[in-house]
């Protein structure tokens, strides 16, 4: 069975199937990179509750940064959010983003 959770016309904002739950694509607020990350992740742990899952149930997450320069300033807060031993597989590369605004764009895949 496949569970569709907060579906719009475009897309859903959680799917899950065979106890996994595919979240939609997160950006946050913010003017710097470590703010919208930040933010992101916030609204990263929301849907993941809302699932029925959590940091620690992560199974891989694709990031996408509008400049790789930001690279290590993303990352510092990554490495405080990622509960320790909890670490998913992990994707990071540069594309452009939605709006020009954006710096970081976050796709998780959890187990529920």
């Amino acid at each position: 069975m496949i569970e569709r959770i907060e579906t719009g016309q475009r897309m859903s904002k959680i799917v899950k199937h065979n106890g996994v739950a595919y979240l939609c694509g997160q950006v946050g607020d913010g003017a710097t990179v470590a703010e919208q990350t930040r933010d992101c992740l916030a609204r990263v742990d929301a849907l993941l509750a809302q699932a029925g899952s959590s940091r620690e149930r992560m199974l891989q997450v694709i990031i996408w940064l509008a400049d790789m320069a930001d690279f290590a300033e993303m990352n510092a807060v990554w490495d405080a959010w990622v509960p320790a031993g909890h670490a998913p597989a992990r994707a990071c590369g540069e594309a452009r983003l939605a709006r020009p605004d954006l710096r970081v764009e976050i796709i998780v895949t959890a187990a529920c």
